[in-house]
C-alpha cells in the first residue's frame, strides 16, 4: 500500500472532465491507498463553509466522505484558492486538516509536506497579499459578507491575480531556492512534498551536506495525477484519461 499525493485540482462545476477525473481516483486509485494527502487547492476558490450545500460542492464532499468511510484517512492542507475551508467542511467530508507547514514520518524518513506558495519568496506583492488574507480580521470580514458577495469579490481578485501574472517574470513565480535551502534546513533536512507552482519534478537539494529530495505536484488542469510513496521512495502517476 502508498501514500498518495495531490494537489491543486481546482475543482469547479465548469470543469466536468477533471471532476470525473477525480471521482474516479477517489473509487480507485486511492480506495487502496495507506492514506491520502491533499496539499491544497482542491477547489477552484472556497468562499465558506455555508456553501456547503452547493450541489457541486455537496457532491465533493460527499465523495470524500465514502472515501474516509471506506478506511482511508485523508488529510487536507490549505492552499491559496481554499484557505478559508473550516471545521464544518472537515467534519462533513472527514477529512483532517493540516497546518502549512506538516511534518510527518513516513516510511522511517521525516517528510516535510506544504502547499508551497510560502517557498516563493521572490513574488513579494503575492506574499504581502497572503499576509493580509491570512489575518484573522480579513477572513472575517470576508465571511461577513453575503455568498453572492463573497463570490463576486473573489472572482475580482482572481482576475486581478491572472492579469498581475502576464506580467510577472516566470522565475519569480517559482520557489526560491534561497528559501526551500532555508526549510529544508530549518525542519531537519527531510524529503519536501508541495505543489502550487504548477511545475511538476523531482528535484534534489545538497544542503549542508545533506541531500534531500523535493517532489512538486501537478496541478489538474489538463490531466490527473498523484505522487505515491512507499518504502522504496516516490514516483509521480499520471491518471489515464
Amino acid at each position: 500500500m502508498s501514500t498518495l499525493f495531490i494537489s491543486d485540482l481546482h475543482l469547479c462545476s465548469g470543469r466536468p472532465q477533471i471532476n470525473r477525473s477525480f471521482f474516479g481516483f477517489l473509487e480507485r486509485e486511492a480506495r487502496s491507498a495507506s492514506a491520502l494527502y491533499i496539499l491544497g487547492d482542491l477547489f477552484e476558490y472556497w468562499v465558506g463553509d455555508d456553501d456547503l450545500g452547493d450541489p457541486f460542492n455537496a457532491t465533493v464532499v460527499a465523495a470524500l466522505a465514502r472515501l474516509v468511510g471506506g478506511g482511508v484517512p485523508t488529510y487536507l492542507m490549505h492552499g491559496n484558492r481554499d484557505f478559508v475551508i473550516g471545521g464544518a467542511f472537515a467534519r462533513a467530508s472527514g477529512v483532517t486538516l493540516l497546518t502549512d507547514p506538516a511534518l510527518l514520518s513516513l516510511y522511517g524518513q521525516p517528510v516535510l509536506l506544504m502547499h508551497g506558495d510560502t517557498l516563493c519568496t521572490l513574488d513579494q506583492k503575492y506574499q504581502a497579499f497572503r499576509r493580509e488574507a491570512r489575518s484573522e480580521t480579513w477572513i472575517r470580514n470576508l465571511l461577513g459578507k453575503p455568498l453572492a458577495e463573497r463570490r463576486a469579490a473573489i472572482e475580482a481578485l482572481r482576475r486581478q491575480s491572472e492579469q498581475e501574472k502576464r506580467g510577472k517574470p516566470a522565475e519569480i513565480m517559482d520557489v526560491a531556492p534561497a528559501e526551500v535551502e532555508a526549510t529544508l534546513r530549518r525542519h531537519g533536512y527531510p524529503r519536501l512534498i508541495h505543489g502550487h507552482t504548477h511545475r511538476p519534478a523531482r528535484h534534489v537539494h545538497t544542503v549542508d551536506g545533506h541531500v534531500c529530495e523535493r517532489w512538486v505536484l501537478a496541478d489538474w488542469y489538463q490531466a490527473g495525477s498523484y505522487l505515491a510513496c512507499d518504502e522504496s521512495g516516490c514516483r509521480a502517476v499520471q491518471l489515464k484519461s
